[in-house]
């Protein structure tokens, strides 16, 4: 079993500091915290792990993740709820369904109180643009342009919630999600990244298979 950290900076200090590269750079620039960037790294490295048949490497780094986001993320962020899920699916793949089934109720209530309120949160920014006639189009619009990126969002994370619900109540929610994260996830570090970080990298047995994993471990072979 994995320790749980006796504190939240525990969980920081722990933490291996993000590679120097020009990513983690514009994440600074853009004033996103170092746990950030790091809570979305450690959950695309889960997934990649399950993917690659490593089920209880994949099971650390989502239980990591959520206790970096703990130490790190504001009390009602999203990928709080994320991390809280995942850690669930941790437990699934440890054959805890039990305490899994739990976790998953109480993220399927919290994403539904808060997710209308961190849609609403959520501002856009513009984009630097290669003509003065794209800015100027872009101010013009922006209202518009707001509104469309909520409703967006609000899609993407009513799929999340029905996921969560499915989830809790022992059924297989439609996959998807991990897919849809790489083709979204934003160039830019702000709160659209946030939000879709939240929505779409929650794990889900239905994508997040791991090849070769022993049976009773596999998640989707038994009711949450």
């Amino acid at each position: 079993m994995c320790a749980r950290p006796t504190s939240g900076s525990e969980a920081v200090a722990a933490a291996p500091r993000p590679a120097r590269d020009a990513e983690a750079a514009a994440a600074r620039a853009a004033g996103w915290r170092r746990g950030e960037l790091l809570w979305e790294r450690w959950q695309e490295a889960a997934h990649a792990a399950l993917g690659a048949g490593e089920a209880r490497r994949a099971a650390a780094l989502w239980r990591r993740a959520r206790w970096l986001g703990v130490a790190v993320l504001p009390r009602d962020d999203p990928r709080r709820v994320t991390g809280l899920a995942n850690a669930a699916f941790a437990d699934l793949l440890a054959g805890r369904s039990g305490r899994a089934a739990r976790r998953y109720a109480a993220c399927a209530a919290r994403w539904r109180a808060g997710l209308a309120g961190w849609v609403a949160a959520v501002e856009p920014r513009g984009r630097a643009r290669s003509s003065l006639f794209h800015l100027r189009l872009e101010r013009r619009h922006r209202e518009t342009y707001a509104e469309v990126l909520r409703r967006r969002l609000m899609a993407f994370g009513a799929e999340t919630g029905a996921a969560l619900e499915d989830l809790a109540a022992g059924r297989i929610p439609a996959a998807g999600f991990l897919r849809r994260w790489r083709g979204e996830k934003p160039p830019v570090f702000d709160d659209r990244r946030r939000f879709l970080a939240a929505a779409l990298l929650l794990a889900v047995p239905g994508e997040a298979r791991a090849p070769g994993a022993p049976r009773g471990t596999e998640p989707g072979r038994k009711e949450v």
